[in-house]
């Protein structure tokens, strides 16, 4: 379960992790207004008007906005509810007041699925895209891997000074650095979240640093322990991306990821592995989609349909071995996904194999579908996906 801003800062603060005064929940214009009003009276030189929504690149999308009067606040209330970021329209909106920020850094805590750790990451250039900056200067970003047994009495400050001091956080807000890790690993912990992450993590003028956003992800598999996560559950605030929504509606196995390869298979192993062949072609994949065993022609058109659908997609990788699953199965459901989408911009790269994959292919080739390519290996197709998702 995904929390928005102001949740992520609610359950940072209650674990002792520093964040900015309580901002005001929003859901109508009159209300942000009412909000900036009372903050810009109490003192604040300016607020920030701000989208809550289960997606990144809020601010890109016109979702983060200034306000330095009740005026600015009202036109940027009427620009932002309603406003579609990456399929997430605008209900809820956070308003709070500017913090003075002299550096911003980026900090997280995650589960590491390979080795069921815990993985750190913390780097001096924050406030933007960390995995543009690991892949344009990999020696900003420090990653440090941590055991169960090494945190198992929570993250000791020593290990945190020094993953701080290794990211070139300034002399002046190490110790604040590191106490905020240590932390938000025990919110990390005692909350059940798989990621905690804080971008940006801010300097303040007196030097000290807070939590200026926060990204939360809760693990479902333990909401057991804490009443279902329900406290999290708010009107106006979808609980799931809305294509995964709609496919658990039609009992599609889909989770959206955020790269730019569709990816479609049988089986969730093919499916896992499709995605390891995605990036060790250097691309990333933007779903798991497993259409399972004897996959219906129309379950193969629901499925891409609904791929295709996703705005971030740019090519989609269909890997069938066919066991249950037959190839011709598979290519009437390529081919009727297509008569029934229309055109679309996006390559489809088909790979068969076992069952009728020669059938398959024949009536691949016999349909003359101008957006779909074949290919021979998975290997093949991976690299052809990620081609042609530039």
């Amino acid at each position: 379960m995904d929390l928005v801003e102001f949740q992520g800062k609610q359950l940072f603060g209650r674990n002792g992790v520093p964040v900015p005064p309580a901002g005001s929940v929003c859901r109508t214009v009159d209300e942000i207004v009412a909000a900036a009003t009372s903050q810009l009276a109490g003192g604040a030189s300016a607020v920030v008007v701000k989208a809550q929504v289960k997606t990144g690149g809020r601010g890109k999308a016109g979702g983060v906005k200034l306000a330095t009067s009740v005026e600015q606040a009202r036109e940027h209330a009427e620009s932002i509810l309603g406003l579609d970021i990456k399929g997430h329209v605008v209900q809820v909106v956070y308003v709070e007041p500017a913090s003075d920020i002299v550096e911003e850094y980026y900090l997280s805590v995650m589960h590491d699925r390979v080795s069921k750790g815990h993985l750190v990451i913390c780097s001096r250039e924050g406030g933007v895209d960390i995995e543009e900056v690991n892949r344009t200067n990999p020696d900003a970003v420090v990653k440090r891997l941590l055991t169960s047994a090494e945190v198992a009495d929570g993250l000791p400050l020593d290990t945190a000074t020094a993953i701080v001091t290794d990211a070139n956080l300034p002399d002046e807000v190490l110790a604040s650095a590191a106490q905020l890790l240590v932390a938000l690993f025990g919110a990390y912990r005692a909350e059940d979240a798989t990621l905690a992450e804080i971008n940006p993590l801010i300097r303040r003028p007196d030097d000290s640093v807070i939590a200026l956003d926060a990204k939360v992800s809760l693990d479902g598999n333990a909401a057991f322990r804490h009443d279902g996560y329900a406290e999290w559950k708010i009107d106006g605030l979808d609980a799931d991306d809305p294509l995964e929504a709609e496919a658990k509606a039609k009992g599609i196995q889909y989770v959206k990821l955020d790269g730019s390869v569709g990816v479609l298979g049988n089986g969730a192993g093919l499916v896992m592995a499709t995605l390891d062949v995605v990036a060790q072609n250097g691309g990333r994949a933007a779903n798991f989609l497993d259409v399972g065993g004897g996959a219906s022609a129309d379950a193969m058109a629901e499925s891409l349909g609904l791929v295709l659908r996703d705005p971030a997609v740019r090519s989609v990788l269909v890997n069938i071995f066919g066991g249950i699953t037959r190839g011709e199965e598979v290519a009437n459901g390529v081919v009727e996904a297509t008569n029934r989408l229309g055109d679309f911009p996006q390559k489809l790269v088909v790979r068969l194999d076992g069952t009728n994959a020669e059938e398959g292919r024949r009536i691949l080739e016999a349909a003359n579908l101008p957006n779909v390519v074949a290919a021979a290996t998975m290997q093949e197709a991976a690299a052809t996906a990620v081609q042609f998702a530039g």
